[in-house]
């Protein structure tokens, strides 16, 4: 079993690994069609439940964002030490359960509960993931596996955009569904089982992965340690400043991204009097193209660095990339529908390039028994301030500075200004310590 990996049979486990990064991705596209749906749904929500903007985007963005982290790191320690496989399976089991529960709530607290598990579910996902895909690869293959992956966020949100888009258009807006168990439900809650329950089929696919030997292990003396809890997390923030640049690096890309899927379909609508379908449709379109090609050339670019023995290669792709957003603030301000919709290709592209990159450098920074842990931890900052603050960002300025919903334009500016500044800042420090880091690993590596 643990031979696997190795020796004469390495080719046909290397197809085996891309079979696993598939079936994990398709995990991964499940998780955020889940995630997404709710953009489309701000109107009627809203009519039916009579919601503010703000109270909307604490269903879209934090009420997920903080259990989905917090239990994210428990998970994350979890993953470190038992099978990853078993808590993949439970949590996407737990997930779309939940996803399909909220076609029955019947006010915004019950709402509430159930998207604050459905962030439990999805908190097992990607450290697991993360994990398992570092044990599958070599390392110069790593950098596309993780973007692969990777690449499920922007396929379920773009899916979410353009298919969602157009199950929105058709839907009454009055009158009620009734549904065994549920009772009388609002047509728009069905939207929540039609995406929900295909997830319990991916988990039965998932028993088809087998957990991988791990590699890369902390060893003391000849045998592999398992360190506590505090020793762990000295281990997570042996050094500080690379780590938690990188983190809040990408959570800047991260907080443009969300910032974006949550509010340009109805900034669409506020602005060029676009109905929600038709922008959401569109905007999906250029996001599914967009974002796929920026993640997988983000990966496929960090790999290339990297065999061209440049050891921050993986941070330099964050670094290009904000730079980028951040010279992309003026698109909002544009008068015309379709030139912005176009350009919005640019930003999109480069928000998603970093993720399999970062996650790739980090992979690298930490040994085996850390990874899931430290991964959640990046997921702990990147969710609390790409879904938490930039979905809430949008909304802020929209609501309290410009007190007008059609200054949405100069809130999503507001946005690009803000994520890509403060985003190629902390690049920029963690550009110049991860290649120290890794420098000393190297010779680390060479005097053993």
């Amino acid at each position: 079993m643990h031979h696997s990996l190795t020796g004469t049979n390495a080719q046909p486990s290397l197809k085996y690994a891309w079979y696993v990064v598939g079936l994990l991705t398709l995990a991964n596209i499940s998780s955020f069609l889940d995630r997404q749906i709710l953009a489309l749904l701000v109107a009627p929500i809203k009519r039916d439940m009579h919601l503010s903007d703000t109270k909307v985007s604490l269903l879209m963005g934090l009420s997920f964002a903080m259990f989905y982290t917090i239990f994210g790191i428990l998970i994350g320690r979890f993953a470190d030490r038992t099978n990853r496989r078993n808590i993949i399976i439970t949590g996407i089991t737990l997930w779309s359960l939940l996803t399909s529960l909220c076609a029955g709530v019947k006010n915004y607290t019950q709402f509430f509960l159930a998207r604050m598990g459905v962030g439990v579910g999805e908190a097992t996902l990607s450290p697991s993931a993360y994990s398992i895909i570092t044990d599958y690869f070599p390392k110069r293959k790593l950098g596309i596996a993780l973007s692969v992956f990777t690449m499920g966020i922007f396929l379920g949100s773009g899916l979410a955009l353009a298919i969602g888009a157009g199950l929105v258009s058709k839907l009454p807006t009055e009158g009620m569904l009734q549904v065994p168990l549920l009772g009388s439900i609002y047509h728009w809650q069905k939207l929540f089982l039609i995406i929900g329950l295909p997830g319990l089929f991916i988990s039965i696919l998932m028993f088809t992965v087998k957990e991988p030997a791990r590699k890369d292990l902390l060893q003391n003396e000849g045998a592999a340690t398992k360190p506590g809890m505090l020793e762990s997390l000295k281990i997570v923030f042996k050094y500080p400043k690379t780590y938690l640049s990188i983190c809040l690096g990408t959570s800047f890309t991260a907080f443009v991204s969300y910032g974006c899927t949550a509010w340009v379909p109805t900034y669409f609508n506020r602005t060029f009097g676009w109905p929600v379908p038709k922008a959401g449709l569109y905007f999906g379109l250029v996001l599914l193209a967009a974002s796929i090609s920026g993640v997988l050339w983000g990966g496929w670019y960090a790999d290339k660095l990297k065999s061209k023995n440049i050891l921050n290669g993986r941070v330099r792709v964050g670094l290009i990339a904000t730079i980028v957003i951040l010279l992309s603030c003026f698109i909002p301000l544009i008068n015309n529908p379709a030139i912005v919709m176009a350009l919005f290709f640019i930003p999109l592209f480069f928000v998603s390039s970093p993720m399999g990159a970062s996650t790739t450098a980090i992979q690298e920074l930490m040994p085996n028994q850390v990874r899931a842990l430290s991964s959640s931890i990046f997921l702990f900052v990147l969710n609390m301030i790409g879904l938490g603050l930039g979905p809430l960002l949008v909304a802020f300025f929209t609501d309290n500075i410009f007190h007008n919903e059609k200054a949405i334009r100069f809130s999503l500016s507001a946005l690009f200004l803000i994520g890509g500044g403060l985003g190629t800042l902390f690049y920029f420090i963690g550009y110049k310590g991860y290649k120290k880091v890794m420098e000393q690993k190297e010779q680390v590596f060479n005097q053993q």
